[in-house]
């Protein structure tokens, strides 16, 4: 289940504050500590084909939540957790949209920040917004970023994404790919330049994608990202006819691309408002077989 690639130890040291802590960076943390997602953000400004943001009470995948909340009822939720819960240490804002799409993302984070300083601050998104985010996120602490990029040629993106909305204006199909791709890549060089650590998502979708995996890893790893997921396409959406990979269609796409980027193995693919430690959360019966490629 590890990764042997030498790329872990410089991981290991360098961000070692990270690693112990937070269980979606860390192998060890991911049994040990819990982490929270505050579900405070419900716009998204891209239309993925494999996903519904949906309220729900038990359907166990990202851009889901039992509600929403505001950043009120969001700190006073944390509140509650932070006295119950010794071993919480990292809270995010994972959607049910786009993190950076929702002021509510921002001053949510601040205020976890001011009130708890020893927590890891973190989001997830899909990169659009990241480039002119960065330097807002920096000043208030957050430490970490999640980012799906998917693709690095345009034509393949355009499988992917139906639309991109930017600055008012949709724009559609490889030109809407490209553009989305473009702000990834500036994206993560914004945010490792303000001193946050990036890992990188990358949905697999067979027949779609897998090509496209190594060269997402090389591109993302030039640009200072510091951790790889691959993680396994739920067939929802546009993608309901399609199937998931098999685990070894997926430990094949991480072998490949830890020649760029050490891999976490690990990924529950957690909900907007999951909360816990996520090494002892049960997850979907039917996917289960591919968290452990």
């Amino acid at each position: 289940m590890g990764c042997e690639n030498p790329k872990w130890a410089g991981i290991g040291s360098k961000y070692a504050h990270l690693t112990s802590v937070h269980p979606c960076f860390g192998i060890k943390a991911h049994f040990k500590a819990a982490r929270i997602h505050l579900p405070v953000a419900p716009r998204c400004n891209i239309q993925c084909n494999y996903c519904t943001r949906k309220i729900d009470k038990c359907e166990h995948r990202p851009g889901v939540a039992a509600c929403l909340m505001d950043e009120g009822a969001a700190v006073s939720r944390l509140r509650a957790e932070m006295k119950s819960n010794p071993n919480l240490k990292v809270v995010g804002i994972a959607g049910p949209g786009d993190a950076l799409a929702n002021e509510a993302t921002f001053r949510t984070l601040e205020a976890a920040v001011k009130n708890w300083p020893d927590l890891v601050a973190c989001l997830s998104t899909n990169g659009l917004l990241a480039e002119e985010s960065a330097e807002r996120l920096s000043k208030i602490g957050v430490k970490t970023v999640t980012m799906t990029i998917n693709a690095i040629d345009p034509e393949v993106g355009a499988k992917i994404y139906e639309w991109v909305s930017y600055r008012g204006k949709v724009y559609r199909g490889a030109e809407g790919a490209k553009l989305l791709i473009e702000k990834q890549l500036k994206g993560v060089e914004e945010l490792v330049k303000n001193g946050i650590v990036v890992r990188v998502n990358t949905v697999l979708i067979p027949g779609v994608n897998a090509g496209e995996v190594p060269r997402v890893a090389e591109e993302v790893a030039k640009r200072g990202a510091s951790l790889m997921n691959i993680i396994p396409l739920i067939p929802i959406h546009k993608f309901s006819g399609s199937r998931a990979p098999t685990c070894e269609e997926i430990e094949g796409a991480r072998k490949v691309a830890e020649r760029f980027l050490p891999q976490f193995r690990l990924c529950k693919q957690c909900r907007a408002d999951a909360c816990g430690v996520p090494g002892f959360e049960k997850v979907r019966a039917e996917s289960s077989e591919y968290f452990h490629g």
